[in-house]
Formats: C-alpha cells, structure tokens, sequence
C-alpha cells in the first residue's frame, strides 16, 4: 500500500489532480467557517444540539456542521442535488429536455446550465424559509437566534446562502473537471468524515464518564466493520452476460468472432439514491419545524428519523431512486442495438428487441437487490444508534456515503496507476467496478 501511495507522486498529472482537489476541499472547509451576519450563533448551536438524531442533525451533516453554525454554506449542496433530481425528472416528461439528452456533449452542456440555474432558484427559496424560520426561533432560555430580525436580516441571509451554495457548485465542477473527479460527492464526503474524529472523542468520553457502556461500543464497532464489507462486496458485485461475436469478412481481414462479456453491476446507481432520498425527505419536516403550528410539528416529528413513517417513506424512496437512476445511466435498447450492428449477440436470445428484453429484465432483478440493500443499511443502523445513544452521523446513511465514495475515487486513481502501467491498490486481482 506504501508503494501504491508511492506511485501516485510519481505521476505528474495525478499528482496535479490530486493536490487539486485537496486545494478546493480545503477551501470548502475553510468557508464553512464563515459565519452569516445577524445571527446568535451560540444560541443556534444549543438548538442543534438539543436537535441530534432528527431531521436537523441529517441535514447539518451532509453539511460539514455548516447549518449547525449558519456559515455562508450552510445550505451545503443540497439545492444543487435538488435541481438534478428535478432536471433528471423532467427529462422523462419533457420533449425538449428528452432531445437535449440524447444530443451528446452539447445536450448534456444544456441541462447542466439549466441545474445551474435551478440551484440558484432553490436557493434563493430555500434561504428565505430559513431567515424566516430562525426569526422565529428561541434557544432553551428563550433567547432569540435572530437579535434583530427584518427584511434586512432575510436579504443578507438570502445572498449570502445563495452565493455559498453557487461557490460549492463551482468547486464540485472544477474537482470533477481539473481534479480527481466526483466533486459533488467528494464535497459531501468531507462534510461527513471532517467531523468523525470529534465523533470518535466524543464516544470515548462518553464510555469514560459511564453514559456509553463499553460492550455496546464493541457492537457499535463489530456493527460498522460488518456494514463497511457489506457496501464493498454490493458495490463491486455484478452479474456477467455472456456475448458471442460472429465472424465477419472485410476484404482480406476477419473481424469478430470473440466472446465477452456485459457487466452488470448489483449497485449501478452507488450512492446516489441514498442521497437523493436524503435531500428529498428533510424538506417537508424542515419546514414544518419551522412553522409554531400542532399539525406542523406533529408533521416534523412523524418525518424525524426513528419513527415508522419516516422510515417506511425512506426506504421507498431510496429504492425508487435506484430504479430511476439506473433507467437514466443504462439503456438497454441502446446496448442491443449496438450488439446487433456490430454483430454480437447473447447465446439462446435472439439479437434486436428479445436481447434488450432480457437485459432488462436481468437488470430489473439485480437493481431489486440492490436497492433493497440499500435500504436496509440505510435504515437498520439507525434502529441499532438510536437505542444504543450514540452520535447520529454514525448512521448507516453516513457510512454508504463515505464507503462508496471512498471505492468510486480508488478507481478513479487506479485507472491513472494502471494506464502508466503502475501497480494499483491490489496486486491480486482488480477493483471490479472499474472494469
């Protein structure tokens, strides 16, 4: 592994990529240290405190602690994520959006500067409930987190968030162009290991002073070692459809004739439908909280993490998604189309409409289990956290996030080891999902 690390210097243009991106995510970080102005950032911190395992703590740790602090990237990257989803959505529906798609380069240069300004929209909204709501908020003492509240305080709250959250859009951009690549998912994944060293101190002061039971950490970590294996073997897993190329005659030359293979991958969406889930399921219990209203705060504690609605709303959601995801990155008409110009086909399935046919029913049966994999590690951990009061980014939701983008830049990195014909991260065999 030395020598891996080794290697990685040895390349220029990694190196390049590498120093990069490390650059762009320390300032990130450093960002989510300035604050907003206007705001009593004492007072809001005891609230968030006072808020942990909730819906509040989910969205302050994709965040990096940002919302617990109201920096200026406090609404973190969410609104970019949203704007995807919506854009991505409105491709299956949309005639215009839909031949933007399948224009290629150009096409997808299109739909990336609509998700622009569709960030910018939802931000400027997003930013204005949350002036809003924390004019209304008192700390445990019923102190306000807003001393003087107006429409001077939500329009500075508006363009500072909403220039944030644009500034982490361009650094997502830049590390996936000039970078290592992933930036969107680099960024959250920062946001979410920066604070488990202080996770890690806070546990170990709880089992010192006797609030945290020495056997229960054991399980803890026996539980997270178990979830981390689990995610590597779901997200390298795939399921191989064999493909036989016929012989073809050009001129004096013979083309063809080989067998290979179509990689199927168990998990082809990765991560993203755990975040989407994720972004998608704090909004309406965020803005109930901030209403002073029963049915309101009936809303936000029944879609708080713990409670059976949430959870059922979750898991549905993070399996839609995978499904959703995958229809958009795979099409299996494409592919048997392509196979049939080129003369392959699948033994025992006919070329055409039954080869796409069966690659999407294999796809439909393995994107089943994977996403209810998904779920599953998503979910049960935090039925295990919040009986075991421990910290809530401990999460199932926090690992599949860190796990999978930790393997997609592994292969990312690799990929640049093996073209220079250096070892990669494992001399017997390599990363699956790469192939």
């Amino acid at each position: 592994m030395l020598q891996v690390f080794q290697n990685i210097f040895k390349i220029p243009e990694l190196k390049k990529r590498i120093l990069i991106t490390l650059g762009l995510l320390a300032v990130y970080r450093f960002g989510a240290h300035i604050p907003t102005p206007g705001v009593n950032a004492q007072v809001l911190t005891q609230i968030f405190d006072s808020a942990q395992g909730t819906v509040l703590g989910m969205v302050d740790l994709f965040t990096g602690g940002a919302l617990k602090r109201l920096t200026v990237f406090a609404l973190g990257i969410m609104p970019y994520i949203s704007a995807s989803i919506i854009l991505q959505l409105l491709t299956v529906v949309v005639p215009y959006l839909e031949r933007l798609a399948k224009e290629g380069e150009q096409g997808r240069k299109k739909i990336t500067q609509y998700t622009r300004y569709g960030t910018i929209v939802l931000s400027i909204i997003q930013s204005l409930g949350i002036g809003i709501g924390l004019e209304k908020m008192q700390g445990p003492a019923g102190a306000p987190v807003v001393p003087v509240p107006g429409w001077g305080f939500r329009l500075i709250t508006m363009i500072t968030l909403t220039a944030g959250t644009a500034f982490i859009m361009w650094l997502g951009e830049q590390i996936t162009e000039r970078g290592i690549g992933n930036g969107i998912s680099l960024i959250i994944f920062a946001g979410i290991v920066v604070r488990l060293p202080a996770a890690v101190a806070e546990t170990v002061q709880s089992v010192q002073r006797g609030d945290f039971a020495l056997f229960s950490l054991l399980g803890l970590l026996i539980m997270m070692a178990i979830v981390v294996a689990a995610v590597i073997v779901m997200q390298q897993g795939m399921r191989k459809i064999p493909v036989q190329y016929a012989k073809r005659v050009v001129g004096r030359r013979i083309y063809g004739g080989q067998s290979t293979h179509i990689p199927l991958r168990v998990n082809t969406a990765g991560v993203i439908p755990v975040i989407f889930a994720s972004s998608i399921i704090v909004f309406p219990a965020t803005l109930a909280r901030f209403l002073n209203k029963p049915w309101a705060q009936a809303i936000a504690e029944s879609l708080s993490p713990g409670h059976i609605l949430y959870t059922v709303l979750y898991a549905m959601m993070i399996i839609f998604f995978a499904y959703f995801y995958t229809a958009i990155v795979f099409n299996p008409t494409d592919l048997a189309e392509n196979m049939k110009k080129y003369g392959g086909y699948i033994p025992g399935v006919r070329p055409g409409k039954r080869t796409a046919t069966y690659i999407d029913a294999v796809l439909t049966r393995i994107t089943l289990a994977g996403a209810i994999f998904l779920a599953l590690i998503a979910i049960l951990p935090e039925f295990l956290i919040n009986s075991m009061n421990v910290p809530f980014y401990f999460g199932g939701t926090a690992l599949l996030i860190v796990v999978g983008v930790a393997l997609d830049t592994m292969q990312q990195i690799e990929s640049h080891l093996l073209t220079r014909h250096y070892e990669g991260f494992m001399k017997k065999g390599k990363l699956r999902g790469r192939r």
